[in-house]
């Protein structure tokens, strides 16, 4: 098999496409060519880009979005919908002047007051709370003439041209009153049809602004089974599979390329910190000296993984404290005595719910479930399917532990370590520390950036002392690719760009 090895720079909660081939010829402007994306679950309910949440909703998104700015493969931050911008000398200010002759996939002309009333609905401030948390500091969106937006913020932040990239803040019409079923965007591809629990269809745009896309016609087909995703690699009615399992790959045949890079996600056991036992500090650390990070490597990932000590990721260079991942070394006795002074001397019974289709998730627990069974905890793997998932676990926060990938959704350090604060939406795992959130403050409200990345370390270094979670590894990601195309491309978020994808010469 040829393996075509390729690095991520930076971030990505963790789910799965495919892409199959049917009609292959095609060009960059015409012809018929046809792909099928398999994604491992369905999207969220609404379509609407500011509404997103999973991860896996905005990967697929992507391809239809974009906002004022974008992400490149490299992990800068380039311009899309603005030609360019300014900032003032206090950092408060942007002046975006808008590119000549972007169309919706409506053909309508985006004007300076689409892009006003997308941000104003992004921040907030149309009524509704803050899509993007980071968007609260927005204090004013002024549009001045034709083609120029200015974005005055209350306090400077260095982070925000990255939430601006964000596919939350994308620019959609002003006058759609249905951006939940009837998506627009200015994305390379449009929005055709989708049928629920089945498939999402797409078409290349071809009045978009930019590098058109290579392939005509795109459906993301939903392959909610992890057990029939080798089978349908091998039967051609799917051509590309993102994050495989080595197991997996190892069963693939010559017909495909599998490129290999990292997921740049945070996989760890994330605990409940309100309910018992996990209200414990002590019960939480026991459990992070009985988890061999090592042997989960070895038994379900064949070796292959990168172990992380807290919620950061190496993509992510000057935030990331290798130092970390030593700070709990395996020590089942160690584990013990912990159990004991916490008045747990004899274990206890828990639960770890997984989202059933993801195979690599459900892979890790079942070994987390024997390595506990040293220190006399019962462990029992409780599968769900996503949609379960995201209602119980992540919105409603009723489990007790779960084994997820989280990723950043913008390429920031805040992004990662934000929902760890006491009042953050996104803290599903109920952490509630004063002297976290405090340091936080601090992190966000510094201009100096080697002062930002000093308190974002000190979090760090909390949630690893705390063990607010077991952390275990940013996986390794294996994409498989029919070779009958090429051109698949690593980016540094969660995200699979179809339009960079095309027949094989």
């Amino acid at each position: 098999m040829m393996k075509k090895f390729c690095s991520i720079l930076s971030v990505s909660v963790l789910l799965t496409l495919t892409i199959a081939l049917s009609g292959c010829s095609g060009d960059k402007t015409g012809g018929s060519s046809k792909i099928v994306v398999g994604i491992a679950q369905d999207l969220e309910d609404s379509l609407d880009p500011h509404k997103a949440v999973a991860a896996g909703t905005k990967e697929v998104l992507f391809n239809m979005y974009e906002g004022l700015l974008k992400p490149d493969p490299d992990g800068n931050i380039i311009p899309a919908v603005a030609e360019s911008y300014e900032v003032s000398e206090d950092g408060k200010v942007y002046t975006f002047k808008l590119r000549d002759n972007v169309k919706f996939h409506n053909g309508n002309p985006v004007t300076a007051e689409d892009v006003k009333y997308s941000i104003e609905k992004s921040a907030g401030m149309t009524g509704d709370d803050p899509l993007i948390s980071a968007f609260s500091l927005i204090e004013s969106v002024e549009v001045s003439g034709d083609d120029t937006v200015v974005i005055t913020l209350a306090e400077q932040n260095m982070e925000f041209p990255s939430y601006l990239a964000m596919t939350n803040a994308a620019i959609i019409p002003a006058d759609n009153t249905n951006p939940d079923t009837q998506p627009i965007g200015t994305g390379p591809y449009k929005y055709v049809s989708r049928s629920p629990q089945e498939n999402i269809i797409m078409e290349r745009f071809d009045d978009y602004w930019g590098e058109k896309a290579y392939i005509k016609d795109v459906t993301f087909k939903v392959e909610a089974n992890a057990d029939t995703i080798v089978m349908d690699l091998l039967g051609g009615s799917i051509d590309m599979f993102p994050r495989l399992t080595t197991t997996q790959v190892s069963q693939l045949n010559d017909n495909f390329t599998v490129y290999q890079g990292t997921m740049n996600l945070v996989q760890a056991l994330y605990l409940n910190n309100s309910v018992k036992p996990f209200d414990d500090v002590r019960v939480r650390q026991a459990l992070c000296y009985a988890t061999d990070i090592d042997d989960i490597l070895k038994l379900a990932f064949d070796g292959e993984g990168v172990p992380i000590g807290s919620s950061m990721f190496p993509s992510f260079g000057k935030y990331y404290m290798e130092e970390l991942n030593d700070v709990y070394d395996y020590d089942p006795e160690k584990a013990k005595e912990l159990l004991k002074e916490a008045g747990y001397e004899n274990g206890f019974d828990m639960t770890i719910t997984v989202p059933s289709n993801y195979q690599p998730h459900v892979d890790t627990a079942q070994v987390l479930v024997e390595q506990y069974k040293k220190i006399g905890v019962n462990a029992d793997v409780q599968l769900v399917e996503w949609n379960s998932w995201l209602s119980d676990v992540y919105t409603n926060r009723d489990f007790q532990s779960t084994v997820i990938g989280v990723d950043a959704s913008s390429m920031t350090a805040r992004a990662l370590l934000e929902r760890f604060s006491s009042d953050a939406g996104g803290n599903f795992i109920n952490y509630n520390n004063p002297k976290y959130d405090e340091i936080f403050k601090k992190a966000i409200s510094t201009s100096d950036d080697e002062e930002s990345t000093g308190y974002y370390k000190q979090l760090e270094t909390i949630l690893c002392e705390d063990a607010a979670n077991v952390y275990l590894q940013d996986m390794a990601e294996f994409v498989a690719l029919n070779k009958k195309f090429e051109g698949y491309t690593f980016y540094p978020m969660y995200i699979q760009d179809i339009a960079k994808i095309k027949i094989a010469e």
